[in-house]
């Protein structure tokens, strides 16, 4: 075990499919390195509770030496104590024939509460990531309780989004993933999402070159992107599980390392009212990470008529969003 200070983890639905799938590799270092110690902090419902008994049991059994604890609870306030990286991941799933303005109202007091309970409990400079859907809107609710608690840190994914779009992209390439670069995703994370190939590369080339297929990137591409998470519903019958907690890990490792240099990374982070999107929604940017773990918004991107358009269709819809959940923002 290194002598490193822990760092502390708190994970929501701890013992849902995604909550699973994320608790063992943060435990084995895929987040924060292999000579960091971790302390996992769980939190679910009191139903749930011996679900989450077996899961710490899994855990035990892997004899992680990077493990340093395991906390089981149904508080949040427990769950939050002095966290520095806080997982929103539980969430009610929307059901079939909802709407999802109704899956916002149904989501919004859960991320009251946490909100709450991560101002009452978790460190100043904890970061947050809302990954429990819709995650945009459920981040700017819980971000508007937490008053002691920095408002930069507080994030939703669309780092699936962006991994959806590179897997896409690298397969009708014939390419290798690690190939892309600042290929980023914009909005929302809903089927207004826009996921921009136009100023990605490929091995240093512009990533429209390679491909070679300018209507399959303006048409199937992006459909793909913004409706794969309902193929894969229609699929398997249950929404994304590994594969979010794949980019929830992803996007946590990005924050807590710097970016390399000709890279950008998809975060959903309050806007300052870049591109135009108006300040304070949860908007997803092309970003980069300082040596600091400090994110910032990549400025001066030249964006077409086409891409403004889609831009400005997100943030409306977050705007009507903000509106659903008016009387949830404190």
């Amino acid at each position: 075990m290194s002598d490193k200070t822990p760092i502390r983890v708190a994970v929501t639905g701890a013992a849902g499919q995604i909550g699973y799938s994320l608790l063992f590799p943060i435990a084995a270092g895929h987040v924060f390195g292999p000579d960091q110690p971790v302390i996992l902090q769980l939190l679910e419902l009191p139903v749930a509770l011996g679900a989450l008994e077996g899961v710490r049991m899994e855990l035990d059994d892997c004899a992680f030496p990077l493990l340093a604890d395991v906390i089981t609870t149904s508080d949040a306030e427990t769950a939050f104590g002095d966290a520095d990286l806080c997982l929103l991941v539980g969430s009610k799933p929307r059901g079939p024939g909802m709407l999802r303005a109704d899956l916002i109202r149904e989501n919004g007091p859960i991320f009251v509460g946490q909100g709450k309970a991560i101002d009452a409990a978790a460190k100043e400079d904890a970061k947050i990531l809302v990954v429990g859907n819709p995650c945009n809107t459920n981040c700017l609710i819980a971000m508007n309780q937490a008053k002691r608690v920095n408002r930069r840190n507080f994030t939703a994914m669309t780092r699936l989004d962006e991994n959806r779009a590179r897997s896409q992209i690298a397969t009708k390439a014939g390419v290798p993933v690690s190939s892309i670069r600042k290929l980023s995703v914009w909005g929302n994370h809903s089927q207004t999402m826009y996921p921009d190939y136009t100023h990605g590369l490929i091995g240093g080339k512009p990533l429209a070159d390679v491909v070679g297929d300018a209507e399959w990137l303006d048409g199937d591409f992006i459909k793909t992107v913004q409706g794969r998470g309902k193929a894969i519903i229609n699929a398997r019958g249950k929404s994304s599980a590994a594969s979010a907690a794949w980019a929830a890990i992803d996007h946590a490792a990005d924050w807590h390392r710097e970016t390399p240099d000709g890279e950008w990374v998809s975060m959903a982070v309050p806007s300052d009212g870049s591109y135009g999107v108006p300040e304070g929604l949860i908007y997803s940017f092309p970003c980069t990470v300082d040596a600091d773990g400090e994110y910032h918004i990549v400025q001066g991107i030249d964006l077409n008529d086409a891409a403004k358009a889609r831009i400005e269709a997100s943030a409306n819809e977050l705007s009507t969003e903000r509106e659903t959940v008016s009387d949830l923002l404190g």
